[in-house]
C-alpha cells in the first residue's frame, strides 16, 4: 500500500479552511449580538498575518508586527462588528486607542482558553521573506503571544488542519 495520494481537482483543503475561518465569524457575531459582552469567562486569542491583504491596522503596529500579530479580546474591547469578510475592533495599546480591520482569511489561530477550544489555520497569503513571528500585547488581556494548544488526553477540544500539498 506505497501508493502516492492522487491529486484531487477538488480543492478540499480551501473548503475546510473556509468554513472553519465561519466558525470564528459565528462565534465573534455572538459576542457582537450580546453588545460586545463575553459570556462567562470566554476570551480570544486571535492570531493573523498583519501584512495580509485587507488587513488594516495602525503604522505603528505593522511596524512592530510585520508578519504576525496577536490580539486577546477580553476585558477591554469596543466597537466589534462583525462581516462574512473580517471583523473589526477597537483595542488599547500601550493605553493608545486603536481599530483593526481583520478579514478572515488573514486569520491563522483562533484560541478560547477557558473552554480548551482552538483552531489553527494556513496562511492564506505567504510572505515571500517571513520577518518572524512576534509577541503583542493590548490592554484588555494578557501578553498575547500566540498560545500552543494541542489535543490534550484531557479531551480538549483543538482542531489543526494541515493539508500537505503534493509538489
Amino acid at each position: 500500500m506505497s501508493e502516492e495520494p492522487r491529486d484531487s481537482l477538488i480543492p478540499y483543503d480551501t473548503i475546510v479552511q473556509e468554513a472553519l475561518r465561519a466558525v470564528v465569524g459565528r462565534v465573534l457575531s455572538i459576542v457582537e449580538d450580546s453588545g460586545g459582552v463575553l459570556p462567562g469567562a470566554h476570551h480570544f486569542y486571535i492570531t493573523f498575518k498583519s501584512g495580509a491583504p485587507g488587513v488594516d491596522i495602525p503604522p505603528h503596529l505593522r511596524e512592530r508586527f510585520p508578519d504576525e500579530m496577536t490580539i486577546v479580546l477580553q476585558n477591554k474591547f469596543w466597537d466589534l462588528t462583525v462581516d462574512e469578510l473580517g471583523f473589526s475592533v477597537g483595542l488599547s495599546f500601550n493605553q493608545r486607542p486603536a481599530k483593526l480591520t481583520i478579514p478572515f482569511a488573514a486569520v491563522t489561530q483562533f484560541v478560547d482558553p477557558a473552554v480548551d477550544f482552538g483552531l489553527h489555520f494556513q496562511a492564506v497569503a505567504a510572505d515571500p521573506e517571513p520577518h518572524g513571528a512576534s509577541d503583542s500585547v493590548n490592554d484588555g488581556g494578557e501578553p498575547a503571544s500566540a498560545p500552543t494548544v494541542e489535543q490534550g488526553e484531557d479531551g480538549s477540544n483543538v482542531v489543526t488542519v494541515d493539508f500537505g500539498r503534493k509538489k
